[in-house]
């Protein structure tokens, strides 16, 4: 930790950087299932993006997975496959 204006912030375990407190999307993936948590309370790393949760925000996220509650909303999204776009088929479609 270092202090910062008469308060003590913490640093990033990875790189060092300084942490900024921020709601962010939590990403979550598991095989097929896909879940998208926003408004979520982090500290992150203004250097390298590294987010850290606080236990009882961590506690919440499992919950989210665990207990299958309502979403906010649903969205589609887009899916790609890499190997085509490194093979340089990017075939067009019409919008």
């Amino acid at each position: 930790m270092e202090k910062y204006g008469g308060e003590q912030r913490m640093k990033c375990v990875f790189c060092g950087g300084a942490l900024q407190h921020e709601n962010v999307t939590f990403h979550y993936e598991d095989d097929e299932t896909y879940l998208l948590v926003e408004h979520v309370p982090a500290d992150v790393c203004s250097h390298c993006g590294e987010r850290l949760y606080s236990p009882k925000v961590t506690d919440a996220l499992l919950n989210v997975r665990h207990e299958r509650m309502k979403p906010t909303k649903v969205i589609q999204v887009p899916v790609y496959d890499f190997t085509d776009a490194a093979r340089g088929n990017t075939e067009r479609i019409a919008v």
